[in-house]
């Protein structure tokens, strides 16, 4: 770590499930518990909905870290879309990790609609994490833009 990062603040992308983390975060507001402002939240109505090109678009778009919240396994609305969801989350570590972005700028967590306490440890956590990496850089950006050309 340099001196340049105790001045960073990272740019978090979370993208919650509608059903579960979605509704976590929103507890955690209403209970006044505090966390990271580092952290845009973006509702998806299931975390199986998350294509990995909403990923790759986020850390080309300037997020450092990206934050997967999905209701916890065997309580997904849609049955198995968290199990979707952690097939795609292991595929695209591998696939992070293959173009040079650490693959710990990607997390996946099971927070269910009362764990405000955990949805707030986690943001903590995740914003603690990032901040120690460093910002994402322009080189890795640059191979995400090869990725979208060669589609």
């Amino acid at each position: 770590m340099n001196n340049n990062n105790n001045k960073f603040e990272p740019k978090i992308l979370g993208i919650f499930c509608n059903w579960c983390t979605y509704l976590a975060a929103d507890l955690a507001g209403v209970s006044r518990m505090d966390y990271p402002a580092n952290i845009r939240i973006v509702r998806t109505m299931c975390s199986g909905r998350v294509d990995p090109q909403f990923i790759f678009w986020g850390f080309k778009n300037g997020a450092d870290g990206i934050l997967i919240g999905g209701c916890h396994p065997g309580d997904c609305h849609y049955i198995e879309g968290n199990y979707k969801t952690l097939r795609r989350y292991l595929l695209l570590k591998r696939v992070l990790k293959e173009i040079g972005i650490n693959e710990k700028r990607l997390r996946l967590e099971w927070i269910s609609a009362s764990e405000g306490e955990k949805l707030q440890r986690v943001v903590r956590e995740f914003t603690e994490e990032i901040r120690s990496l460093g910002p994402i850089t322009e080189d890795r950006a640059f191979k995400l833009n090869l990725i979208e050309h060669k589609k």
